[in-house]
């Protein structure tokens, strides 16, 4: 989403984490962390087909920009283990355009290099933990503006540079995945494929940053939201870019406020899933429950598509979904719904579990204990 303008407000809950949620982690698969495309599936470095199911974690979007930080919030192993522990394999990365590339008067230690290496080296912790790790294009802007936001889509002076550089740190990385831009909105899918002209300055389509990503030499898989801040996936099948190495993903994000309800699950989201992997790149609601993600988890779970809850942050609901209320891992209201949901497919993951058949879990790709 696209509610943060300033650092969020921090609102402090007690919740207890029931039993069930601090079950023991699965053991990590043996085989390296790896992340594919097969057909409408994704699959782990074995060949098995996995979903992603993880948190997104904001900070880095904005605090470099904003000139106080690269993180909000702890980014430490301790952080790290706290997510883990939710049950989660992946987790998301809202990225800066102008702090990645050192352009429009970032401050000095907010970009560039050191920008780069926080981001690498959080990334690598991730995969310490058995974590896929998704970089995302959050918040750019045109010419010599300053990224404090996000726009109707990526822009064309900027962004091809920002993936060619990202796709080329990243290249030798099989445990991470391109979300080459969080929201498009407010344009057609004519724009979306192949860029247009916004007032005062030029987009970049889809097909530019798919190419920019391939040029690299970069193979993982691609993900690409829809219109309608992302919400809107009826045009893109029609409008899929080419993709070199055939690894192209459906980036879906999923609001109680959106427009696609469960009828449009249905008509629209599942006919597409049938076709390509579907990640729910955002997934949340702006009530502090968890009624909307509780009903939308389950629907997923049956259509083999993958979720991550927003946000990993200690928010209060008027700045956006926070999923807890500190860095232990404590989740809000709206937070333990998707916590308890997460631990239960863990739960009933080993209760149908018969070895030797079944070796590893058939939505994380790990290891039982």
């Amino acid at each position: 989403m696209s509610w943060r303008g300033s650092r969020p407000l921090i609102v402090m809950f007690s919740a207890a984490f029931l039993a069930l949620a601090m079950a023991p982690l699965p053991a990590f698969a043996s085989t390296p962390l790896s992340i594919g495309v097969s057909g409408n599936h994704l699959t782990n470095g074995s060949g098995q087909t996995i979903r992603l199911l993880g948190v997104n974690r904001s900070g880095t979007e904005y605090a470099c920009i904003q000139g106080w930080g690269l993180f909000d919030g702890p980014n430490d192993a301790t952080s790290v283990a706290a997510m883990a522990a939710w049950h989660i394999n992946a987790v998301r990365i809202p990225l800066n355009e102008d702090c990645w590339l050192n352009i429009t008067g970032v401050g000095a230690g907010y970009g560039g290099a050191a920008y780069q290496s926080a981001i690498q080296s959080y990334v690598n912790l991730l995969h310490q933990y058995g974590l896929y790790a998704i970089l995302d294009l959050h918040w750019n802007a045109p010419g010599a503006a300053k990224a404090t936001g996000q726009q109707v889509m990526p822009d064309a002076d900027h962004a091809p540079a920002f993936w060619t550089s990202v796709a080329t740190f990243f290249k030798s990385d099989p445990a991470v995945l391109f979300d080459l831009y969080n929201e498009p909105h407010d344009v057609t899918w004519a724009c979306w494929l192949n860029g247009c002209t916004s007032p005062g300055w030029q987009t970049a389509g889809m097909q530019s940053l798919v190419t920019a990503v391939r040029a690299t030499g970069a193979t993982q898989p691609i993900m690409l939201g829809g219109l309608a801040w992302s919400n809107d996936l009826s045009g893109w099948s029609a409008n899929r870019p080419s993709d070199p190495a055939n690894a192209l993903v459906v980036s879906f994000h999923n609001y109680n406020f959106n427009v696609c309800d469960p009828t449009c699950w249905n008509t629209t989201v599942a006919p597409l899933a049938a076709q390509v992997p579907v990640v729910t790149g955002e997934l949340g609601e702006s009530d502090c429950a968890h009624a909307y993600i509780d009903q939308y988890m389950g629907w997923a779970d049956a259509h083999g598509i993958s979720y991550l809850g927003w946000t990993w942050d200690t928010w209060d609901c008027s700045n956006g979904p926070a999923l807890i209320s500190n860095y232990n891992g404590t989740p809000t209201a709206f937070g333990i719904g998707f916590r308890d949901h997460l631990a239960a497919l863990s739960v009933k993951f080993r209760r149908e579990l018969s070895p030797p058949a079944v070796t590893r879990c058939p939505i994380c790709g790990r290891r039982p204990l």
